[in-house]
């Protein structure tokens, strides 16, 4: 395992390094301390060719004058949180809001936008090497109650494992469901859409969405729906569909309910034929969010080329979104005393 650092940026007169950890295999991962972004993943495809397989803008600049959360640790909150309130020990909270009327991702100063500290580990039988982030979130940043102590650790494993730890504590209740908004694109170039890739997920619910793409509340049935991933298909036969809950939105920006499988550790998987590049994600979180991608973007480019639609696919692990408004979603509030722990581990292969 091998760990390098190269000049990235600028951010606030200081400069930003972009840290990569290496592996025998020939699978790296990159990223920044702005926003604990991953500015990308590369990895062989079958006839050995070494690709970035995410997205990622051009430059810091990018990151946050259009704030396109790729590849960044996403929170306090991820998704929306309804008209920026909810209840919380008998009384009201209101929480910045961005989207609307509603809460996106945390708010307008979420942690992708904060400069968080980082640190280097490599195991001493070079098995892995770790980049550790830490953030320190105040009382009040975004309206949310309590100070909180962040750290978010990526590791890379010589077996091509990406593991994403989350740990947290908090001097007072208040909300905490952070996510990863990485997007994969398995061919390695970004000028090819992800709609020839197949998805399979260990799910039988989604939650549908409003107008306002906040959930309805309710969890329906995938199955006899473009919902249903339960056996692998491609992500277009899906996002091309007529039906009402994906023509508006052009394809996915949905949740779905991960089902537990016993032995099965493996919760979904996304494979490209072309590049036979596949990824596979496990997680001890109850729901994971697809999105295609469903808009062409022409402020910012990638690689030097404009964003296409479709352009990549996120599979976002965490609570079910607006959990806090929404009866049966579960539990997000973090408690004084108690250290909030999360693991997701994306591992690579070829097929």
């Amino acid at each position: 395992m091998k760990i390098s650092s190269d000049f990235y940026g600028k951010y606030e007169n200081k400069d930003i390094k972009e840290y990569t950890l290496t592996n025998t295999q020939g699978v790296s991962i990159s990223a920044i301390p702005f926003g604990a972004v991953l500015t990308k993943i590369v990895t062989p495809d079958k006839r050995g060719n070494r690709a970035a397989i995410t997205l990622n803008v051009d430059n810091i600049e990018d990151m946050i004058n259009y704030r396109p959360f790729y590849g960044a640790v996403i929170g306090r909150t991820a998704g929306r949180i309804a008209q920026g309130k909810f209840q919380l020990s008998g009384r009201t909270v209101h929480v910045d809001t961005n989207e609307g009327g509603n809460q996106l991702h945390g708010g307008p100063q979420g942690l992708d936008t904060q400069l968080w500290a980082i640190e280097t580990e490599v195991e001493a039988d070079g098995s892995a090497g770790r980049l550790i982030f830490r953030y320190n979130s105040p009382a009040g940043e975004n309206g949310f109650p309590g100070n909180m102590e962040i750290k978010v650790t990526y590791t890379l494993t010589e077996t091509n494992d990406w593991i994403i730890d989350y740990s947290a504590s908090t001097d007072a209740r208040t909300p905490f469901n952070p996510t990863h908004h990485v997007y994969f694109n398995l061919t390695g170039d970004v000028s090819q859409s992800v709609l020839n890739h197949e998805l399979k997920l260990n799910s039988q619910q989604f939650a549908p969405l409003t107008q306002d793409n906040l959930p309805t509340g309710k969890l329906e049935n995938t199955e006899g729906t473009p919902f249903d991933f339960s056996e692998a298909k491609s992500v277009g036969e899906a996002v091309l569909s007529a039906h009402p809950q994906i023509k508006p939105l052009n394809g996915l920006d949905h949740p779905f309910v991960i089902k537990k499988n016993g032995k099965n550790k493996v919760d979904g998987s996304l494979y490209d034929p072309m590049s036979g590049r596949e990824v596979q994600f496990q997680t001890d979180r109850d729901s994971v969010v697809i999105f295609t991608h469903n808009e062409a973007i022409n402020d910012f480019s990638i690689e030097g080329r404009p964003v296409r639609q479709y352009a990549g696919i996120t599979l976002e692990t965490q609570q079910l979104p607006d959990a806090l408004n929404q009866p049966g979603f579960g539990n997000i509030v973090l408690e004084p005393g108690e250290t909030y722990q999360s693991r997701t581990i994306y591992s690579f292969g070829l097929r």
